[in-house]
């Protein structure tokens, strides 16, 4: 694919780009900022480089990072160090799907439909869901737009509950768009490290629009997802799980066990940690749902020689048209991550996802028993996947600094959110090897005493 570098305007240019706009100079185009806000004075900056210098100094900026690449990594908490395969990025980075813009021309969008279309029907599958959206921007967004729909579907509610337990991201995501819409979110407690359902039965009433828990929860944990949909039975409140896709591949599905709808941040397939973003998200749910989801939604056809084709099947309109009668104003998403994952997803296989979840598994709970060996007391009380809560005698940031200085990038403090003092959330996925974890726990006695 060529790259176009940097090229710079000469003086003629700009007076040519004047000339043809019908300024006289270049202040002309700021004319409309009031002359009170404008900076008069020659800024305090550093002389301009050549392009040669410019890269250079981004490249000894670059090195001041420390990554993922750099040190044995066991930070977790909604975004993973997860293997990438290399065809991922060798096909997201054809100009075809590299530049592609939504594909509402189906006559020249096949690659990128069919794409879609067949990654729909892998979160399917995982979710246990009958429908899926082609893509939203990340878990925490489509976890919104998912308790949007419900306040939306669910006729007289204005309240949506969700359990602490969910990423503490995703319920301030929530309560940003509660404001837009007018509706309550009330926070569920918790009864050790999964959702306590005595208070979420307390809480629960006619106006509760859904309920919204996370599978595995933010500390890991596997919250009992049939247990609470049977709290729900007698009402009309709807059951929202946001799962890690990863953990699906070894987990009940959450569409088997009652969730009406389901989200999620497709990033432990195929994307980049990337510093917490761009990812992508996905919104599943079921049939009755359907014409409410946001986005779009792709659909297989056969043109007029019975061919196989993919079109845009379902849109909202009133997104495009009657916006006030919208139930969301969601009309785009991270289509080129969207397709990654579904690389991802394609290139690991059905077997080599649930391989891929039991190392995750097996990974966490290893590096669990040799923390427990050591003495340090496990929190968790619920299964967990490939995250848990270990206590410690010291603040969490002063224990981080000193792994970091010992090689590793350390846990989460989840000290706020489990409302305990001195409580790290730690990840082992499939890439920490046995001596790295090891040598983790041999540096966190150490640190810790």
């Amino acid at each position: 694919m060529k790259k176009f570098r940097y090229l710079p305007n000469t003086e003629q240019d700009r007076a040519d780009m004047l000339e043809t706009i019908g300024a006289q100079d270049i202040m002309d185009l700021f004319s409309d900022i009031p002359e009170k806000v404008r900076i008069n004075e020659q800024m305090d900056l550093p002389a301009s480089l050549s392009e040669y210098e410019l890269l250079k100094h981004a490249r000894d900026l670059a090195t001041k990072n420390t990554t993922a690449s750099d040190m044995p990594y066991f930070l977790g908490a909604g975004v993973y160090d997860h293997h990438i395969p290399a065809v991922v990025n060798h096909i997201i980075s054809r100009q075809e799907f590299l530049t592609a813009y939504v594909p509402y021309q189906p006559e020249v969008s096949q690659g990128g439909l069919q794409a879609l279309f067949e990654w729909q029907s892998m979160i399917c599958e995982l979710t246990g869901m009958d429908v899926t959206n082609s893509g939203m921007y990340d878990g925490f967004n489509a976890l919104a737009e998912a308790a949007n729909l419900a306040i939306g579907k669910v006729k007289k509610a204005n309240k949506i509950l969700v359990s602490k337990a969910v990423n503490p991201q995703g319920i301030e995501v929530l309560h940003t768009y509660s404001d837009g819409i007018e509706y309550k979110v009330e926070e569920v407690n918790l009864n050790n490290d999964i959702t306590d359902l005595a208070d979420l039965k307390e809480k629960l009433d006619d106006e509760t629009a859904a309920v919204v828990v996370q599978y595995p929860n933010f500390f890991g944990s596997i919250e009992d997802l049939q247990a609470i949909k049977e709290l729900l039975a007698e009402t009309k409140t709807l059951l929202i799980v946001s799962s890690n896709p990863l953990a699906l591949g070894k987990l009940e599905s959450p569409g088997a066990l009652g969730a009406d709808m389901v989200v999620g941040d497709m990033q432990p397939f195929g994307i980049a940690m990337s510093y917490g973003g761009p990812h992508a998200g996905y919104l599943a749910v079921t049939n009755s749902l359907m014409r409410k989801l946001p986005s779009r939604i792709v659909g297989q056809t056969a043109d007029e020689e019975g061919k196989r084709g993919f079109v845009m099947a379902l849109t909202t309109r009133e997104q495009h048209i009657r916006r006030e009668k919208a139930t969301s104003n969601y009309s785009s998403n991270q289509a080129l991550f969207t397709l990654a994952s579904a690389i991802a997803m394609t290139a690991y296989g059905k077997q080599g996802i649930q391989d891929l979840a039991q190392r995750n598994i097996t990974n966490a709970h290893y590096l669990a028993k040799q923390l427990q060996d050591k003495g340090f007391e496990l929190v968790n009380r619920a299964p967990f996947f490939n995250e848990f809560l270990v206590k410690l005698d010291q603040p969490i940031s002063e224990i981080n600094k000193s792994l970091f200085e010992s090689g590793f990038i350390g846990g989460y403090d989840a000290s706020p959110m489990y409302e305990t003092e001195h409580v790290m959330l730690l990840c082992a996925t499939e890439k920490r090897t046995k001596d790295e974890m090891d040598a983790f726990v041999a540096a966190l006695v150490e640190v810790a005493k």
